[in-house]
């Protein structure tokens, strides 16, 4: 019954940011609420710039390595840094189409690009994994000397840290603002992080005479991606398919159970549309309310939504009567429309 009430504040967990919501003003205009969807595709764009130019300077400063070294594993790292990097543009063009506004097409807005931009990052991160298992046995079969191992190892430390960085830095945003794409993406710059790692103790096992090192330590990164890619995977296909946690349902209930005039609460359903939520939910009032009552009760009842559940940012509540002793479902008439 009711679409239009918005709300907008913070989304942080500290003491002093609770704070703050309890003393500060907010809002609950329809202005406000775009602000806020428009600073969390801000802040997911900011990270993307920042990740993009960290690791564009440690491959950089890899491939100078590389160039001088010939080492074969600093090469692969260096392409998974550089294509790590190359990632922010699928998800960069994701946060921009997500800043759109809905039109009578896409009524949902562009929120579901970040969803496909997510299963773009799966698939890089696939391919890394293919790579490096592959570069692996490729060393393991025919294996190579690796030269300059102090230059070699100083690099691949070079380019653990940037990813480390940078992973730590998507992932710490991208739950922040709710989005599943940057999350992943934060994993797939550690996944290469591993891979410098994998440099590092094979051009140690190298220098010291041992040169299946690096081959047998590129295996086992290679299963490390692999796990990392199973996890990538699974959060960005529940995302696709509108999955959320159990935990924000049984919030939402028992805000709603909460609200005066609720009587009780029927369907409720949540979704991602990028990394923002929508609620549908039906509750039941009492029966013999009046419109204005009904729809003041689903005003309350969507305003304790916006409230409880985080990145919630639009609901749709309709207002069942609740029902009476011989009286028909009110539902009825769409029944053959809803059977199996």
């Amino acid at each position: 019954m009711s679409d239009r009430h918005e709300h907008s504040h913070p989304h942080r967990h500290s003491l002093r940011h609770r704070l703050s919501h309890l003393l500060t003003p907010h809002s609950h205009e329809t202005a406000d609420k775009v602000d806020s969807a428009l600073e969390s595709s801000a802040r997911g764009m900011r990270a993307l710039w920042v990740s993009l130019a960290v690791l564009g300077v440690t491959a950089l400063a890899q491939a100078l390595v590389v160039a001088v070294s010939g080492s074969v594993a600093l090469l692969g790292d260096t392409v998974h840094n550089t294509a790590d990097a190359l990632t922010a543009v699928p998800l960069g063009i994701a946060f921009v189409l997500g800043r759109r506004a809905a039109t009578r097409r896409f009524t949902y807005g562009y929120g579901r690009a970040e969803d496909l931009a997510g299963l773009v990052i799966v698939l890089t991160i696939a391919a890394s994994a293919a790579f490096a298992g592959w570069t692996a046995i490729d060393r393991l079969l025919d294996p190579r000397p690796v030269q300059h191992v102090p230059a070699v190892a100083v690099a691949a430390l070079v380019g653990f840290a940037g990813n480390e960085w940078v992973a730590r830095h998507r992932i710490r945003v991208g739950r922040a603002i709710g989005s599943a794409a940057l999350v992943a993406d934060g994993l797939h710059a550690r996944t290469d992080g591993f891979t410098s790692l994998a440099v590092l103790l094979g051009a140690g096992g190298a220098a010291l005479g041992w040169q299946l090192a690096d081959p047998i330590v590129g295996l086992a990164i290679t299963a490390a991606i692999a796990l990392v890619l199973r996890d990538a995977a699974r959060e960005v296909f529940r995302r696709v398919m509108d999955a959320v946690d159990p935990a924000l349902v049984d919030r939402a209930e028992r805000a709603l159970t909460e609200v005066p005039g609720v009587c009780g609460v029927g369907e409720l359903r949540l979704r991602w549309i990028g990394h923002r939520l929508r609620a549908e939910v039906a509750v039941v009032v009492d029966g013999d309310a009046t419109v204005r009552e009904a729809h003041r009760i689903a005003v309350d009842a969507e305003h304790a939504l916006l409230h409880a559940v985080p990145r919630l940012t639009a609901a749709l509540v309709h207002a069942d009567p609740e029902p009476a002793p011989g009286e028909a479902d009110p539902h009825l008439a769409l029944a053959h429309h809803t059977s199996a």
